[in-house]
């Protein structure tokens, strides 16, 4: 038995549907307020026996901090895949963040010791990578430092530590650090604002870059790694390194808008930030802009996945095709 966190996410919902193909039976937690109708949807994408492949997952509302509920999803477990996370960068989210990324793993890794789980496998970012001197391609092996680092990526991070405390305690483990992870149904959360921004048409578009993959990959590397020998390694997941400029020259052509054309400046963005700060101040609607997001776009990373490659024999599929396929979804339900 099979037991996903976040099954109800864009990772989660893709996972369940990979696993019930290959006709593993499958545990998904999910939270009160979450959308399983999301799931359905994408299920909807790839699988004309979607709605009866859903019906196989064995559904379990807890919260990564409710021990109790946990302590019921985890019977009968062998293998758990740790996909769920609070992904926001607004430093007033700090707390929400901790309890979620860092404590809920925590509680995970707890329950995975205490029921003899046979592997964990934990979804974690590239903002989990440290960063890499000029020039440099930045891999798994990169010191970590917490100066300049977003609120989500500090308990991501955090979070690893946890993972990582699991295996010193017997638990096999893997992590993968992907960066943007491209897929399709989550268009007004986490990177499916990309779409939106791309199909508004804006002239500008931020400096800098980072690493890509599409969720398939994704998908594919997490069961590969779980259904491997290999064990207590993390690997960096990006199949491409792009600009924001190309991204979302990209999106916007298959979209059929205006594609973006002039640079932000700094000083433009830094402007951005103070009235962000204003707007948060007055509406509490959170922040946006913030000064890690800026120094990230100053200072592009470069993600080297060498080390995946060689160790599963990993290629990546297209990322084009994967932004064919998601800008035809986001017309379809967007007319």
């Amino acid at each position: 038995m099979v037991l996903v966190t976040g099954g109800t996410g864009m990772v989660g919902a893709h996972l369940l549907l990979h696993l019930l193909q290959k006709n593993i039976p499958i545990k998904a937690i999910y939270r009160p307020k979450s959308n399983l109708q999301r799931v359905k949807k994408v299920f909807s994408y790839y699988a004309k026996n979607g709605d009866k492949l859903f019906q196989q997952i064995k559904w379990i509302e807890a919260d990564l901090n409710d021990i109790p509920a946990l302590e019921g999803a985890f019977k009968g477990v062998e293998y758990v895949y740790h996909a769920a996370a609070l992904i926001t960068f607004d430093p007033g989210d700090y707390k929400k963040l901790f309890e979620t990324n860092t404590k809920g793993t925590a509680n995970i890794v707890n329950l995975c010791i205490e029921k003899g789980v046979k592997k964990l496998c934990y979804v974690s970012t590239i903002g989990a990578i440290g960063k890499s001197s000029k020039g440099a391609m930045a891999t798994e092996e990169n010191e970590w430092s917490d100066q300049e680092v977003n609120v989500y990526a500090l308990t991501k991070y955090w979070a690893e530590m946890e993972v990582w405390r699991g295996s010193q305690e017997g638990l096999p483990i893997v992590i993968l650090n992907p960066g943007v992870i491209i897929g399709p149904g989550f268009w007004d959360s986490g990177t499916g604002d990309l779409f939106t921004t791309a199909n508004k048409g804006y002239k500008y578009y931020p400096p800098g870059g980072t690493g890509f993959i599409s969720i398939h990959d994704v998908i594919h590397i997490m069961v590969a790694l779980m259904e491997s020998k290999i064990y207590n390694e993390r690997f960096v997941t990006v199949a491409k390194n792009l600009t924001f400029k190309e991204i979302l020259q990209q999106l916007a052509q298959a979209l059929g808008k205006q594609k973006p054309t002039k640079e932000l400046k700094l000083w433009q963005l830094e402007i951005g930030r103070w009235f962000d700060w204003l707007r948060n101040l007055f509406t509490g609607q959170g922040r946006r802009i913030t000064k890690n997001a800026i120094q990230s776009l100053k200072h592009r990373e470069f993600y080297n996945s060498e080390k995946l490659k060689n160790r599963l024999g990993f290629d990546f599929e297209s990322l084009d095709e994967t932004l064919e396929f998601c800008c035809a979804r986001f017309k379809e339900e967007n007319p």
